[in-house]
């Protein structure tokens, strides 16, 4: 196989930032961009979030998501308003600054789903801003994989299922790199709060307080219809409004409107890894080598051997992602995540740009963690290859 054949695949992004104004206060402006699909918001109406169109490389998602941010910024300035830079929000007195995301005519149910939501889990938990990948192996790869003992579209799920449960099962790992808000405003925890408190966790959304469901969601992973089987009986005994409110790590997307029918009809488009921390040290708020890493690391885990992912182990791999989201991260997870990063180092041998990848990430595990400990010239470079190192300080805007 040729190894830009390996490389291959379809990538997008989808990256959540609040808009703020002169004061760094949430803005309390309507969304300025109307109904566009590629800039619109999430939660509420202050979350901008900018989705790519599907591109044929990282560096090509990463202009288009260039372009896009380009245009929020330019349009943004014109009211006195920028983008937020970190996944967890700037002080606000109370829930009133968070105005529930406003959509009308066909898409109305859009704001009940939200309505329904602020319901369940409150306004607070949904400020969390992070950026999820997507990710879809080429046709032609796909094609150069396929033995043809059964049809195409059931090999292609049979696949995508594979890589879902070996990314449940290492998700803590891209936490674990990638972590960037150790900071928090003390209003996430209370009106009338204030202050900057240094959390346990270096990604507060990525831990046990941040972006989950009331319950641990088990699902049969058999097949694509036991797996949205499970998902609709949730949804049936109320305890999910939606296949959209399944809040795990990794999932699986058909292609068009996200419904379990058309999961099941049409099988899976790609796979979306949604547990990336916005990066305030990259003006994208996403690192290249990041969703390069991401990239090797699904090549990786497709080829290991498969196993079943029991209940036990289901809920075994939230936890574990949970303490990776934590500041300081027990050893034996280092040392495991040091062993993985050996394994993808020995396998990508033969691609330059790949070890210096793995390389990068490496050093995140190998530096000093605390900015208290590091000193010296070396220390900001230390910082952008590590956000945990990010200093005490009072969030700042762009």
């Amino acid at each position: 196989m040729k190894q830009e054949l390996l490389y291959s695949g379809n990538f997008g992004l989808e990256r959540e930032t609040l808009r703020v104004d002169v004061r760094g206060r949430l803005a309390q402006t309507p969304h300025p961009f109307g109904d566009e699909t590629n800039i619109t918001r999430d939660f509420c109406e202050n979350q901008v979030e900018l989705i790519t169109p599907v591109c044929n490389s990282i560096d090509e998602v990463l202009q288009s998501l260039q372009t896009l941010h380009d245009r929020t910024v330019e349009k943004l300035a014109q009211q006195e308003e920028t983008l937020w830079i970190y996944s967890n929000p700037p002080h606000f007195d109370s829930e009133q600054e968070i105005p529930i995301a406003r959509f009308g005519g066909e898409q109305s149910f859009k704001q009940s789903y939200r309505e329904a939501l602020e319901k369940r889990y409150g306004k607070r938990l949904m400020l969390f801003s992070g950026v999820h990948f997507n990710f879809s192996f080429s046709d032609a790869l796909l094609h150069e994989w396929y033995d043809g003992t059964e049809s195409f579209s059931s090999f292609r799920n049979a696949l995508y299922l594979r890589l879902y449960r070996q990314l449940f099962r290492h998700s803590w790992l891209l936490v674990l790199l990638t972590a960037a808000s150790p900071d928090y405003d003390a209003s996430l925890n209370g009106d009338g709060l204030q202050g900057i408190i240094r959390s346990e966790t270096a990604s507060l959304r990525n831990s046990a307080r941040g972006y989950w469901n009331q319950f641990v969601p088990v699902l049969n992973h058999t097949s694509l219809e036991t797996f949205a089987a499970d998902i609709q009986e949730y949804v049936n005994k109320g305890l999910l409004f939606s296949v959209s409110e399944l809040y795990l790590p990794i999932r699986l997307k058909p292609c068009g409107e996200n419904t379990l029918e058309n999961l099941v009809k049409n099988g899976v488009d790609h796979i979306e890894l949604r547990m990336f921390d916005l990066n305030p040290l990259c003006p994208l708020g996403v690192s290249r080598k990041d969703l390069l890493f991401a990239h090797l690391l699904i090549l990786y885990l497709v080829n290991q051997e498969d196993t079943e992912l029991t209940p036990e182990q289901q809920e075994q791999a939230v936890s574990r992602h949970q303490q990776a989201a934590a500041y300081y991260p027990e050893e034996t997870i280092i040392k495991q995540a040091l062993q993985i990063l050996e394994r993808m180092r020995q396998k990508f041998s033969s691609h330059p740009e790949a070890l210096t990848v793995i390389e990068y990430q490496k050093q995140k595990l190998t530096e000093k963690r605390l900015c208290e400990q590091v000193r010296g010239k070396n220390f900001y470079q230390r910082l952008a290859r590590n956000p945990r190192l990010l200093p005490i300080s009072p969030p700042q805007m762009l």
